[in-house]
């Protein structure tokens, strides 16, 4: 049998005062990422993005059908629309993100 040891509530629950050796440096730490992924999923930029899939799915169906000449203008649109969609939902993302 193991013998008990008795220990009192004063010395259980004393610790000693810390001194640190040093005197502590000020740290200052910088987040450059404070968003969460789920903050993309604003609707605004759903839309927009929905908008866009849409317009490049109609343009392969209309490929696939042999439209080429229409397509051929939907591709000439697109060279334009996609890049000011692009940064105009990231422009409006950060705008409108609180940080």
């Amino acid at each position: 049998m193991r013998k008990t040891h008795f220990i009192t509530f004063q010395k259980f629950f004393y610790k000693p005062p810390f001194k640190p050796s040093t005197a502590p440096r000020p740290f200052k730490a910088y987040s450059f990422v404070p968003f969460s992924p789920l903050a993309m999923l604003d609707p605004t930029i759903l839309t927009i993005g929905g908008i866009v899939l849409g317009i490049a799915i109609i343009e392969r169906i209309l490929e696939r059908w042999g439209v080429i000449d229409l397509v051929d203008q939907f591709a000439k649109v697109m060279r334009f629309i996609l890049p000011v969609t692009f940064y105009s939902a990231l422009i409006y993302f950060f705008a409108t993100f609180m940080f």
